[in-house]
């Protein structure tokens, strides 16, 4: 990817344990299954740290952070928070219309419609509970900056979540209408605060990273 930032420009944290970095959107967190998809997060930080194993993923457009453990005792103690949604997440996004209220819930179970993968649709029938609050931070001429915390973590939860107000998010190729998507060069959507606990020191740890398009 020749857009790719330096490797040493992504990292926010790093210790023995874990590694913490800002993913570039238009980066896979992990390979795909064609060759042309094998580049990824991994694929990079093996590059200096062999040992890294993912934890969770940020979707491919998705730009933030992402927290890597390097060694199975960490990867176990992480992958048992985010399990247990004792993960705080915080995400930013810049969304089409205007809204008329300034924070709202929203709870809408979602599954994957298997006849047009990786879209992913709502379902009250057949669904996996999905929870979303977020809290608009200005509202513009056409569009809002907003702050999502999902309490889920959903394939697409929160582009679904914001479509289904009505609100798509601006650049997502996949459930925004054309306008939203043309203007844009990318998913405005960024992944800017993770707080977790360190899994060998105990102690709360809160990173943050700024998105760009704010």
């Amino acid at each position: 990817m020749n857009k790719t930032p330096p490797l040493n420009d992504w990292i926010l944290y790093a210790d023995e344990h874990i590694i913490v970095i800002n993913k570039p959107s238009g980066l896979l967190s992990v390979p795909g299954k064609s060759e042309e998809n094998k580049e990824c997060v991994l694929t990079h930080l093996h590059q200096t740290h062999p040992d890294a194993l993912i934890v969770h993923r940020l979707d491919m457009d998705t730009s933030g952070i992402i927290i890597l453990a390097l060694n199975k005792q960490a990867h176990r103690a992480l992958s048992i928070q985010f399990q247990d949604r004792k993960v705080n997440k915080k995400y930013y996004a810049l969304c089409a219309g205007r809204l008329t209220t300034n924070t709202g819930f929203i709870q809408l179970p979602m599954r994957c419609d298997w006849d047009r993968r990786p879209k992913q649709i709502i379902d009250f029938v057949h669904g996996r509970s999905a929870q979303t609050h977020w809290h608009k931070i200005d509202q513009f001429e056409e569009y809002f900056s907003v702050e999502l915390r999902p309490i889920t973590g959903r394939s697409h939860q929160l582009r679904l979540h914001m479509k289904s107000l009505g609100h798509p998010i601006l650049g997502d190729n996949l459930y925004a209408d054309s306008t939203s998507i043309n203007n844009y060069s990318r998913l405005m959507l960024h992944a800017g605060e993770l707080e977790f606990t360190h899994p060998e020191t105990h102690q709360q740890m809160k990173i943050k990273s700024s998105p760009t398009f704010l």
